[in-house]
């Protein structure tokens, strides 16, 4: 099945979520503000805007259960978003809920827990908030977890207990945290990660393989398994049973957002602008795939008219000097002395820019059918993970 590919704006996406029927979507297009889309047929309209940031919007989570919103913005707040009646007219609109993160810096990344009681807050001020609702005050309460962070925390996600929280950030550290809540959680059984598991409990810590900043990171649907991407194009993959880790190393640019699709395979992607599959097992890794298929993303295309075209006639318009002048004004080069100029700049991918969010959209038996990416390009595609396209010349290499 080919990719669908919705264009949502000309600007870029910084984040995206889907409500639990994907029929509805969030998504903040590069601003304050979180615009829904209702789907209609082939096409995304949009339904309605909640303002409430004071300054961009930079994570959104939709809680499949609950169908709560919450967002993350570089003005320091989180709010919580609840769809209720209004008093006067009985149509149902969002109602925000501030939550006070009590940082001083911007927040970066926002995951719900799988059982929704919770939520964390990666941000700027080398801490991540874990906020849980207390009853008794009616407000969603932060506990800070700090050390041993040393630097931004760039993204979060959940163990399937509900408890441990994977963290990746700029000091080059993936790290695995126990975000325990006595008031909240009921006691955890023991697992790979460890048994007794109080609050800000390490428990691992995985450096990048060159030193790169950790972009992304993901439990397997076990939890058994942590992946974690790095910026110096490389993506890991931890088994702590074993030890083992296995580090593929990319020959081409970083990665910056991953999901696992089944126990033994995962989709990343980053500033290739396409999305790259991945499987493996605790004998090893490798890249198999992606979901780009280059060959049908790019419709072959004459030279562009306009200024610095082929056309016209002239002293000005011959030889070196035309070679010259478009190389200058449209980045144009005259491939093999040929007269016409090669001024194609759309990229062999359906991505024209770096995609910054890849996430589940689609599930059955386990095993997730479908993703869907946004990037810089304000473009979101859905993507069937059965069509994976063999890559020419193998590019990743399993090291461990």
């Amino acid at each position: 099945m080919p990719p669908e590919v919705f264009t949502l704006a000309q600007i870029p996406i910084t984040a995206h979520a889907f409500s639990a029927n994907r029929k509805e979507l969030a998504a903040s297009l590069n601003s304050n503000d979180v615009r829904l889309y209702t789907r209609n047929g082939s096409e995304w309209t949009p339904t309605e805007t909640l303002s409430e940031h004071d300054k961009l919007i930079t994570s959104i989570d939709w809680a499949p259960r609950s169908n709560r919103i919450v967002t993350a913005s570089q003005d320091r707040n989180a709010y919580v978003w609840t769809e209720t009646p209004d008093p006067e007219s009985g149509k149902l609109i969002w109602k925000p809920t501030l939550v006070l993160l009590r940082i001083n810096r911007a927040a970066t990344h926002v995951r719900w827990s799988p059982l929704e009681n919770k939520f964390a807050v990666a941000s700027g001020a080398r801490a991540i908030a874990v906020c849980s609702f207390d009853e008794e005050s009616n407000w969603w309460v932060a506990k800070h977890i700090k050390k041993p962070i040393r630097s931004t925390v760039l993204s979060v996600d959940w163990h399937p207990n509900n408890v441990l929280l994977a963290a990746g950030s700029a000091d080059m550290k993936a790290r695995v945290f126990s975000g325990y809540i006595k008031e909240v959680d009921e006691r955890p059984a023991p697992s790979v990660w460890g048994s007794k598991l109080p609050f800000n409990t390490v428990c691992g810590e995985f450096s990048s393989p060159a030193g790169g900043w950790v972009h992304a990171v993901g439990f397997s649907p076990s939890g058994d398994i942590l992946a974690f991407a790095s910026h110096d194009s490389s993506i890991t993959v931890v088994y702590p049973s074993g030890p083992a880790i296995f580090t593929i190393r990319l020959p081409s640019l970083p990665l910056v957002a991953l999901s696992w699709i089944s126990e033994e395979s995962i989709v990343a992607a980053g500033h290739d602008c396409k999305p790259l599959v991945y499987a493996g097992s605790e004998q090893g890794w490798q890249e198999v795939g992606t979901l780009d298929d280059a060959s049908s993303s790019k419709a072959s295309e004459g030279p562009r008219s306009g200024f610095g075209g082929s056309g016209g006639v002239g002293r000005l318009k011959t030889g070196a000097f035309a070679t010259f002048r478009d190389a200058d004004t449209r980045g144009q080069s005259t491939l093999g002395g040929a007269s016409s100029v090669s001024s194609d700049t759309k990229l062999n991918t359906i991505h024209q820019n770096t995609i910054t969010s890849v996430r589940p959209y689609e599930e059955h038996g386990g095993y997730v059918t479908k993703v869907s990416t946004t990037g810089v390009d304000g473009t979101l595609v859905i993507w069937d993970t059965n069509e994976v396209s063999t890559l020419t010349g193998k590019m990743g290499g399993v090291r461990i």
